[in-house]
């Protein structure tokens, strides 16, 4: 893979970044979209002009989004970790039961 440096834009400032490959292009080409797309969404709520404080705002409000996917993510595997649980459990009942019945049908045979 040959390292590439592109030209991205972000709240009106040009940046130049390496990159690995096409994919990782595409990568930080939707990482920018989303970044510019925060940074005019503060911008448009907080009514400034300081680039450094939207910025900020920006980041902070993606940290929010992040950590609050985390908790989400984390419900669904202890979620999926009851599952899993009350799985094994009726797959161990079922189990004796099988071999209740077929220790019936030798009895009754």
């Amino acid at each position: 893979m040959i390292d590439k440096i592109i030209d991205i834009e972000i709240y009106g400032q040009k940046y130049r970044i390496r990159v690995k490959g096409d994919e990782d292009e595409k990568y930080i080409g939707h990482l920018t979209s989303y970044v510019d797309q925060k940074m005019h969404e503060v911008a448009v709520k907080s009514k400034s002009a300081d680039t450094t404080k939207i910025a900020v705002l920006a980041a902070l409000n993606i940290a929010d989004e992040f950590f609050l996917s985390q908790k989400k993510l984390d419900q669904l595997n202890e979620a999926i970790g009851r599952m899993e649980t009350e799985i094994e459990s009726l797959e161990v009942h079922l189990l004796e039961d099988e071999n209740t019945y077929k220790s019936l049908g030798k009895v009754t045979s």
